[in-house]
């Protein structure tokens, strides 16, 4: 499921930094603006316990993590929506994304140019939301042009969607952003081939210093970020690149010390991940037998021959039944045999909706 995170910023807060250490590359990460033109894509596997734990009681030949895509788009400067700084370019960039991963820089350093002058991580996280919200108050008076000629047809599709754009340009014009506007779900779906940019959830990034990542409090400046974005219903986590781009380099013994040193309990990468994979509305379920143990990413809500899909088209085109336990009835019983004889594996139709943790064998004809 090719769902993607865009990573998103003002110049110089560490967004390529952070990429590289997601996914083990090395793009530049330089101290200017607009290092970055064209995005880079990496393709990052998603850290999941339940995998192993799965595979102590089912061995496999292998075991395959479900992924995420993550997409390093250039740094946005206020007058974007106007085309400063390559804006144009930059914004088509994150129309083309499932959800935002906006890093916002709260440390300071006399080495990196910061393009407002000084750190104030909430008008940062201002400055960007603006420039996208601006964007797509400029899409919406256009596109309301259109619809309107084509209701004075008749078109009853262009009806609704004129009646969806009427009802959301108040709001936006007062600084709202599209996904904080109360809609009717059939309105949601009326504006869904906008793709508009504030309509994508959001997660703010606050990369942080050493200093800051060993306290168990949060500074007052990262604070009222995080107070920004429960405000506007979003998610915050902090996390210093610096710190992470070295652990990415590190394996075993070598990774859990430098861990320790910063009194890390995990990568704080990993916590990104977890929150983009969660961002996206997204969810596991597990197929397990000797030659894999392989997480499947699904969307929340997939049906059993939905999720089949994932596997093979021709899975859900056959569908006709799925096996199905969850995976902490495995840790209980520890086989198979012993699920089957306590009667934990159900058989489940096509109306069954997929939860995540399921372990599934699908039955099909073609």
């Amino acid at each position: 499921m090719a769902l993607q995170c865009g990573i998103v910023g003002l110049p110089n807060v560490g967004k390529s930094t952070i990429f590289n250490a997601l996914t083990a590359s090395e793009i530049p990460a330089e101290n200017y603006p607009f290092c970055t033109i064209d995005p880079n894509l990496g393709i990052v596997e998603v850290p999941d316990i339940r995998l192993n734990q799965i595979s102590a009681h089912i061995t496999p030949e292998k075991i395959i993590p479900a992924s995420v895509e993550f997409v390093d788009i250039a740094g946005l400067v206020k007058g974007a929506s106007k085309g400063e700084g390559l804006g144009n370019q930059f914004l088509s960039h994150i129309r083309n994304v499932s959800a935002v991963v906006h890093v916002i820089r709260c440390f300071e350093d006399d080495n990196v140019t910061h393009v407002e002058g000084t750190i104030d991580p909430v008008r940062d996280a201002e400055i960007i939301e603006m420039e996208l919200l601006l964007r797509d108050i400029d899409s919406v008076e256009k596109r309301l042009i259109k619809v309107q000629k084509s209701t004075r047809i008749g078109d009853k599709d262009s009806l609704k969607e004129l009646e969806a754009l009427e009802y959301i340009i108040p709001f936006m014009n007062d600084g709202k952003m599209v996904r904080n506007i109360p809609m009717e779900p059939e309105m949601i779906k009326n504006l869904r081939h906008m793709f508009l940019l504030t309509q994508k959830p959001i997660l703010y990034v606050a990369n942080v210093d050493e200093a800051e990542i060993q306290s168990a409090d949060r500074s007052e400046s990262v604070q009222r970020l995080f107070d920004f974005a429960e405000k506007e219903g979003n998610t915050a986590i902090r996390l210093c690149g610096n710190i992470e781009a070295e652990i990415a380099l590190l394996d075993g013994d070598d990774r859990q010390m430098f861990m320790d040193e910063y009194h890390l309990i995990e990568p704080s990468l990993d916590k990104l991940i977890h929150s983009a994979y969660r961002l996206l509305g997204l969810e596991t379920f597990f197929t397990a037998g000797e030659k894999e143990v392989r997480a499947w990413t699904i969307m929340e809500g997939y049906t059993a021959p939905m999720a089949a899909g994932e596997i093979h088209t021709d899975f859900q085109r056959g569908f006709i039944k799925a096996e199905v336990f969850h995976y902490t009835d495995l840790l209980q019983y520890h086989s198979e045999v012993a699920l089957k004889e306590a009667g934990k594996i159900r058989q489940e139709g096509k109306s069954y909706v997929v939860k995540d943790g399921d372990v599934i064998f699908f039955k099909f004809n073609v």
